[in-house]
């Protein structure tokens, strides 16, 4: 006979069932998952979120902050990407996701990738700057080299140095130049060359290899460092083809440790050959010099001032003698000329002068405030006045004021 009982469940059964069939599927604790990113989240914590899509379907992932750690680029909303990991159930959402442990661009490199976005992000800040770029001295008398104390690199620069120029000194800081710990090394050997005040160039370097070999010269520590230092660097990573963001930031790229070495130091024949041009210049130019003086001097000792001095000093005896002449004869028609002038003036200022009429038999009559009297409508009888003579002052008092009729 036949049960009709029904077996019910609770969501979190469900939900815990579906978990455990997922996880304990074999096929799904590691699986390769490719698809496009978007809705990407990175959650202050470190961790990642983000769906995993395609024109079929999406799919939740998280990666996790220990993860996270180990990419070499930065993932973002549209890049094509190869998710590794398991898939787990999110019980309380009732969904399922994939644990992303890692994670690389789908058909180009995550190097390249972070390469890509670093040296965007620094050309941004104008670290590649040609403003920025200081100059590499003409005749360095020491240079600092940073690269591995055991690699051809170092074996190249301190040939080439001794045979182009054996008078520098090279000053070696044995540095990793790659795995890990290499960046912080060559930042430390800039750090250690800053920090001395004889060192006047830095060759910071290594021997050609792949972009994992030479990615130290690629890390963003590296290439700030190199932008702070105040002693002009050399950047000699790889062979010819290789271009690292150290070569972009560096005052200087070189294509090899070699050629580092020939861009930093001069080439000791050809510096002697400038010498020798310096000096026939120099020689020649005094020659024409001494030469110059030699017929300046000989003019001289040749002209009439010095052969019959006497001669020189009558004729300048008689040339001031006709200058003070003229000098004396303008002196005085000048004088004559102002004397008239003067004459003339005073002559005008006598003749508005009160005083030369009163010399004549007149006089100015005052009122007791000291007021000229020019009308009888001025004064009255009784009033007191003064009159004013070429000798002095008589005093009288109004007896009678009589206007005239016309």
């Amino acid at each position: 006979m036949e049960s009709n009982e029904r077996k019910v469940f609770t969501v979190s059964q469900v939900a815990g069932y579906v978990k455990s069939l997922l996880e304990g599927n074999i096929n799904l604790k590691s699986i390769y998952i490719k698809g496009e990113i978007s809705n990407f989240v990175h959650h202050k914590a470190g961790h990642l979120y983000f769906d995993i899509k395609d024109e079929g379907a999406a799919l939740n992932a998280i990666m996790f902050a220990g993860s996270v750690k180990n990419l070499k680029f930065a993932p973002e909303n549209g890049m094509m990407i190869i998710a590794g990991g398991r898939i787990s159930s999110y019980e309380k959402g009732s969904r399922y996701q994939i644990i992303v442990n890692s994670l690389e661009p789908d058909g180009i490199g995550s190097l390249y990738i972070a390469y890509e976005q670093l040296k965007q992000k620094l050309k941004a800040e104008g670290l590649f700057d040609a403003s920025h770029k200081k100059p590499i001295p003409k005749i360095p008398s020491k240079v600092g080299v940073i690269t591995s104390p055991t690699g051809a690199a170092v074996r190249d620069i301190i040939t080439t140095s001794r045979r182009r120029f054996p008078y520098a000194e090279i000053v070696l800081y044995p540095a990793l130049v790659q795995g890990d710990g290499a960046a912080a090394s060559i930042v430390q050997g800039l750090k250690y060359f800053n920090s001395r005040d004889d060192i006047d160039v830095i060759i910071a370097g290594r021997g050609g290899g792949s972009i994992e070999d030479l990615w130290a010269f690629n890390e963003e520590p590296v290439a700030r460092e190199i932008y702070a230092s105040r002693i002009p660097v050399i950047s000699a990573v790889g062979h010819e083809t290789d271009f690292t963001i150290a070569d972009m930031v560096a005052d200087l790229r070189a294509p090899t440790p070699t050629a580092a070495a020939e861009l930093a130091l001069p080439n000791t024949p050809e510096l002697m050959h400038k010498f020798n041009n310096i000096t026939d210049k120099i020689r020649t130019l005094l020659t024409s010099r001494f030469s110059l003086s030699r017929q300046t001097v000989k003019r001289l000792s040749e002209s009439r001032a010095l052969s019959s001095p006497i001669n020189t000093i009558d004729d300048r005896r008689i040339y001031l003698g006709s200058v003070y002449d003229r000098l004396d004869s303008k002196m005085k028609f000048n004088l004559s000329s102002k004397k008239n002038e003067f004459v003339k003036y005073t002559s005008a200022l006598e003749s508005l002068n009160p005083m030369s009429v009163i010399a004549r038999g007149y006089s100015a009559v005052y009122g007791e405030d000291g007021n000229l009297i020019k009308s009888t409508k001025q004064t009255q009888k009784g009033d007191k006045i003064k009159f004013r003579l070429t000798d002095g002052e008589v005093a009288a008092t109004v007896d009678e004021v009589t206007e005239n009729e016309n």
